[in-house]
């Protein structure tokens, strides 16, 4: 992923865990964030929800292997850009980040 978003020319951050991400000095200053929502520790939703809770509206776009419903509905309702369905198409993130990068609130699923 952090390759194919190099070559589209964005700037990557690449951290192993949303607590190491939330432990980040420039944390503040991302543009964007492209989360699974099941990880190990703070899962994407949870990510999500604290970003929130601190006023931290950053742009996301949300990634799974297991869809549901509820929990599609939960995140962009809170924002989300995006609730992609892996494999992700290479088209779908584009267009997401597409969105997140001009500002639009239209989500993508």
């Amino acid at each position: 992923m952090k390759d194919l978003l190099r070559s589209l020319g964005y700037a990557v951050e690449h951290f192993s865990s949303a607590e190491q991400f939330l432990e980040w000095i420039c944390a503040n200053q991302t543009s964007c964030i492209i989360t699974d929502v099941r990880m190990p520790g703070i899962g994407g939703i949870e990510l999500q929800a604290r970003l929130v809770a601190q006023g931290r509206r950053i742009p996301m776009i949300f990634m799974t292997a297991f869809p549901d419903e509820n929990e599609k509905a939960r995140v962009l309702k809170a924002g989300a850009i995006g609730f992609l369905t892996k494999p992700i198409a290479q088209k779908s993130l584009v267009e997401c980040l597409t969105r997140a990068f001009a500002g639009s609130n239209a989500a993508y699923t």
